[in-house]
């Protein structure tokens, strides 16, 4: 017990602590789950998302700011806050998995319930493809050789090249990792993640092969970018599930 508390990092205690205690509050919970969908937001927006008052937001905005999973940012007269980078949006969205049950509560609304089932089908996770439409494209590839699976997430040539042929910008130099593997907390299997991920997921939007559904994270394939990822990867059309 001893060699165990003399290799632990004394700080680390702490520090792990404080970070619980941040994601223990559902707002900021709620707060930080909003963001994974990279855009920057407003105060006023949040509070409206949250269903809370601007000066309950105001105060949890501050603690995450403070505990350094968010940033502010100022645009004129607007305040407007953003998760702190990749890191902390890969740590929410793995908590996320770790936390949804294999049975998921039935939703209370039709509301709910039409907002769940459109995020289970497709959204961004921070800046890549996650619920059943990122896992289809992965799969499609993994299947295509693009991309193993087997030694962890890494293209292979054809897949580089299949990539570059899309438009994918995987020259630049970058910290992040090329490919790497993200547990989708609704499928509760991988989907592409890293540099590839966040190319893909953005040459598909400049494409207009997916759209985003609502002011949410939800997204779904267009009726060109079914197509166009049926020639080239051989998605069923069943797999998109359009509504």
């Amino acid at each position: 017990m001893d060699s165990i508390a003399r290799a632990t990092d004394p700080d680390s205690v702490p520090r792990l602590a404080a970070l619980a205690a941040l994601l223990a509050d559902e707002t900021r919970a709620a707060v930080c789950l909003a963001l994974l969908d990279r855009r920057a937001w407003t105060g006023g927006e949040l509070a409206r998302h949250c269903g809370v008052a601007p000066s309950t937001i105001s105060e949890h905005l501050t603690r995450l700011v403070e505990g350094g999973l968010l940033v502010r940012e100022r645009q004129g007269r607007h305040g407007y806050v953003r998760l702190a980078d990749a890191g902390v949006a890969r740590m929410v969205e793995d908590l996320a998995a770790y936390a949804t049950p294999t049975t998921a509560r039935p939703a209370n609304s039709l509301r709910a319930h039409s907002a769940g089932a459109a995020l289970a089908r497709g959204r961004t996770c921070y800046d890549h493809l996650a619920g059943r439409l990122g896992v289809a494209i992965t799969d499609a590839l993994t299947d295509r050789d693009l991309l193993r699976q087997d030694t962890g997430f890494a293209l292979t040539d054809d897949g580089l090249a299949w990539f570059t042929d899309l438009g994918a910008d995987l020259a630049t130099p970058s910290k992040r990792p090329l490919a790497r593997p993200c547990l989708d907390w609704t499928e509760r299997r991988h989907h592409l993640a890293g540099t590839a991920g966040a190319e893909l997921c953005r040459v598909l939007r400049v494409r207009g092969w997916t759209e985003r559904v609502g002011t949410g994270r939800a997204v779904r394939a267009t009726e060109v970018g079914r197509a166009e990822l049926g020639r080239l990867l051989g998605i069923r059309e069943a797999e998109f599930e359009v509504v």
